[in-house]
């Protein structure tokens, strides 16, 4: 059993790790939210709580030990400015993380982890989607005066027939034009 092993290492080396971090958190801040491996998100959770925390606390020396893992001075300004305020009143949890199942393409479980006041934008209601792509279409057919019929398109896309490619035995018939092959040099 590996005792004192707290962090995992997601198969990259320690540097490459500190920027995968880094990366994400920039990401966090910016969105409020992000898409990611449940195991890089057990792993950054503490990470950005620290550095909300730090956050709240306000101070040149809170923004300077934030500063080391946010580069970008808008984000840091918007950790500072806009959610740190927010979470003045809550002691600790900031983030929460949602699992989303596996992934596709390699089954990865994959997890959201987000501010717990983070607001999900609301979709628009479908019937406003379906009244729009039905004006779109009725425009492009009053436009379409030209409009071809649906067969006449499909052969326009056809590939040309064999009979008109050229081919191997085509060229060595008789009459058929003799291609000059390029002579040695210094010989006629």
């Amino acid at each position: 059993m590996p005792h004192q092993r707290s962090q995992r290492k997601l198969g990259r080396t320690s540097s490459h790790r500190l920027a995968l971090f880094r990366n994400q958190l920039s990401s966090l801040v910016a969105a409020e939210h992000i898409v990611t491996t449940l195991p890089k998100a057990k792993e950054l959770r503490p990470i950005a709580e620290r550095v909300i925390t730090q956050g709240k606390r306000g101070t040149l020396h809170a923004r300077r030990l934030a500063g080391r893992w946010i580069a970008d001075r808008d984000l840091l300004r918007k950790l500072f400015e806009e959610i740190a305020p927010r979470m003045q009143e809550r002691p600790g949890g900031y983030l929460r993380i949602v699992k989303l199942g596996h992934r596709k393409g390699d089954g990865a479980e994959m997890a959201v982890l987000e501010l717990v006041d983070f607001k999900h934008p609301e979709a628009k209601p479908e019937e406003e989607k379906k009244g729009k792509a039905k004006g779109k279409g009725k425009e492009k057919e009053a436009e379409g005066a030209e409009a071809k019929p649906k067969a006449r398109r499909q052969a326009e896309k056809q590939v040309p027939q064999r009979a008109e490619r050229k081919t191997r035995a085509d060229s060595k018939a008789k009459g058929a034009p003799k291609g000059k092959s390029p002579r040695k040099v210094g010989s006629e």
